[in-house]
């Protein structure tokens, strides 16, 4: 008996001095479920790291009363006046990989712990620099980087588990809401794409990308700028290297048009001219075709019949080509012509919707209604 007390004693003593390791991976406690959304602006990168508490049947008990009203002493912590944490468990957190502004107020690129003061008529969201705490047992307004006030959303179809998501999306925003029992609300993302979309590029081109794949990289920056009419005395020099760069520098019909059109923007017409001259015959049929569309585009008539008869010549009687030939024809003010092109188009239509887009520029030609 006096050895089994000596070894249950050695037994205790061994557990207890073990080293501490890392527990077992579980579902979270409560019921609650653990999350991860997230979402790419422009370039920007958006994540968010909650978990999800239920209703479990205290729907009309959530708000104000679960959730308390402003800033409370929740009896444990450090904080006195804590808001609400935004979620379950540790704290909510979202990750800007490039600065940003809520509802037009700016935030640094970073990590943010997220919580909420809750009331009847407004939420006020908080963004801290502090993303590693548990809940907000812990908060300190000291540690603020943002703080500003929404409108929720109320008597919205019951959601049982709380859940954030992405909507109105554009080029440049999004709106992050937060549902949960019959609460929304809701705060928009917005970014400056441009000033970022270069920044990343002059930073890209800097790096292995900048000599692979090679001209792709330079062109790609160019024709961004081309495309939004920014930037374009630096596109000008990073069209140039597309074209002639060391070992990566590639004249063809993209960098050189591109370069053309960049000339264009910044007035200087005779030098884009003799350069479209240089690229066209370098095109290939569909190039060309999109080119002299966007010629027409630009009231430049002429052009775009000389482009258009070219691709002809060099590419005759195909679909795209025909098309083409209707809307020189049409350019001319010879429906007559254009209609026989596009009865030519219509037996050659790869698909349907291609079919029913030749019969409605035929009926439009027979009406005498322009399609340019």
């Amino acid at each position: 008996m006096h050895l089994l007390r000596c070894f249950g004693a050695s037994l205790l003593l061994a557990v207890l001095l073990q080293p501490a390791f890392a527990q077992l991976k579980t579902a979270p406690d409560g019921g609650n479920k653990r999350a991860l959304v997230g979402e790419t602006i422009g370039i920007t990168d958006i994540t968010i790291h909650y978990d999800r508490p239920a209703v479990r049947g205290r729907q009309g008990a959530i708000w104000g009363k679960l959730v308390p009203y402003g800033f409370t002493d929740l009896g444990f912590g450090t904080s006195k006046q804590a808001p609400w944490r935004a979620g379950a468990n540790e704290n909510t957190t979202f990750t800007f990989s490039t600065d940003v502004a809520i509802n037009g107020h700016p935030l640094p690129a970073g990590t943010y712990g997220f919580h909420i003061a809750v009331y009847e008529d407004k939420c006020t969201l908080i963004f801290s620099r502090n993303s590693t705490s548990w809940g907000s047992f812990f908060y300190d307004p000291k540690e603020d980087v943002l703080r500003l006030d929404v409108k929720q959303q109320t008597g919205q179809p019951l959601t049982e588990y709380l859940v954030y998501d992405f909507s109105a999306e554009t080029d440049s925003s999004a709106e992050v809401g937060l549902k949960w029992e019959n609460w929304r609300i809701p705060f928009t993302v917005s970014v400056d794409l441009i000033p970022l979309q270069l920044a990343s590029f002059r930073n890209e081109l800097r790096s292995e990308k900048s000599f692979s794949p090679g001209w792709q990289s330079w062109h790609q920056a160019a024709a961004y700028c081309l495309q939004h009419n920014v930037n374009l005395e630096e596109a000008l020099q990073w069209a140039d290297m597309s074209i002639s760069g060391v070992f990566i520098g590639q004249p063809n019909f993209a960098t050189l048009s591109t370069k053309a059109g960049i000339l264009e923007k910044l007035g200087r017409s005779e030098e884009a001219s003799k350069l479209m001259a240089q690229a066209l015959p370098m095109g290939n049929m569909n190039q060309v075709h999109a080119y002299a569309r966007q010629l027409l585009a630009q009231d430049k008539n002429k052009e775009a019949i000389s482009a258009f008869k070219k691709n002809y010549e060099k590419y005759p009687n195909t679909f795209t080509t025909n098309m083409g030939m209707v809307r020189a024809s049409a350019a001319e003010g010879d429906n007559k012509k254009a209609i026989s092109y596009a009865e030519k188009a219509l037996a050659q239509a790869p698909d349907p919707a291609n079919k029913s887009n030749v019969e409605q520029v035929i009926k439009a030609l027979k009406e005498g209604k322009k399609i340019n």
